[in-house]
């Protein structure tokens, strides 16, 4: 980045990127950084348990991304090796901790636990075990056999709410954003480079380029780069006017795809009926609904 010209900058990184070696080096570096990290850190349990239920009060609920969120100042214990003194610097270093919970994921991951325990029960109780599930087994569940009644299967309930316990909540840690809504924008908005990406290689058909001449790959390029601008554009204005409540980017791509359009030489170009769904969109959009592509 500093070779292309960016001296300053700050990064945005999932999860799987977070380590105590990592946030060290942020930290040596003087990077400002916004990541996200799991519930079971140490860190975050202490801090989650002690403001479990004030935050989620209404005071802390945001009603555009319907969470609750609650953040918390810390104190990163950094240390840094140096070979060449033979010591490791040790010191404080501040950081916001974000917390947030979502009902609605809350109950989505609920409901998929409770399918993963049926099955798991039901594979134990027929007999039918799983070695890679083993594990899974000794953790939830007591099987019991005996000469008359077979395979008694208990649940382990206390396991099972302790499991459940974290359900709907997830975290994101900065040395810089103070905001928990602020933080969250910012890494959600990190999808749009991912989707991006994705959108090029899936999309627009850019996983193969398929062309024999360098001049059709630059005018293939090119093409895909102006779509690429499109559809950036229509996901930024469904995330900022809430359309993906109601909506996938498919659904209104192909709500849009079946307005016909006729043609007749010497005249002009001419659209046919629009639907007020079809009117809602575009308005939603940003886009004057046509009368005509000309």
């Amino acid at each position: 980045m500093n070779t292309l010209g960016y001296e300053k900058f700050k990064v945005v990184l999932d999860r799987g990127f977070f380590s105590a070696a990592n946030i060290n080096d942020l930290y040596k570096h003087h990077m400002k950084f916004l990541i996200a990290a799991k519930i079971s850190l140490k860190l975050v349990k202490d801090h989650l348990d002690s403001v479990r239920e004030k935050m989620r009060n209404w005071t802390n609920y945001s009603q555009d991304y319907q969470l609750y969120t609650y953040s918390i100042p810390v104190t990163w214990n950094y240390s840094q090796n140096r070979p060449y003194k033979k010591d490791t610097i040790k010191a404080k270093r501040r950081m916001y901790l974000h917390l947030y919970f979502s009902p609605e994921r809350a109950l989505e991951d609920e409901t998929a636990f409770n399918n993963r325990m049926a099955q798991l029960q039901n594979e134990l109780e027929s007999g039918q075990r799983h070695l890679d599930h083993e594990k899974q087994y000794a953790n939830y569940f007591e099987v019991k056999t005996t000469p008359v009644r077979g395979i008694k299967v208990v649940a382990n309930d206390a396991a099972m709410l302790e499991a459940k316990r974290n359900y709907g909540y997830f975290v994101l840690l900065s040395n810089d954003i103070k905001d928990a809504v602020t933080a969250l924008e910012i890494y959600r908005n990190k999808d749009l480079v991912e989707k991006a990406f994705n959108n090029l290689k899936e999309r627009l058909n850019m996983r193969r380029l398929s062309v024999s001449s360098e001049e059709s790959l630059e005018g293939k390029l090119f093409v895909q780069f102006i779509a690429l601008i499109f559809l950036s554009y229509i996901t930024r204005k469904m995330q900022a006017e809430k359309l993906f409540r109601q909506h996938t980017l498919q659904e209104v791509l192909d709500e849009l795809d079946i307005i016909e359009c006729f043609e007749l030489p010497g005249q002009q170009l001419q659209i046919g009926e629009t639907t007020r769904r079809q009117m809602y969109l575009y308005s939603k959009l940003g886009v004057t609904p046509p009368t005509s592509l000309q």
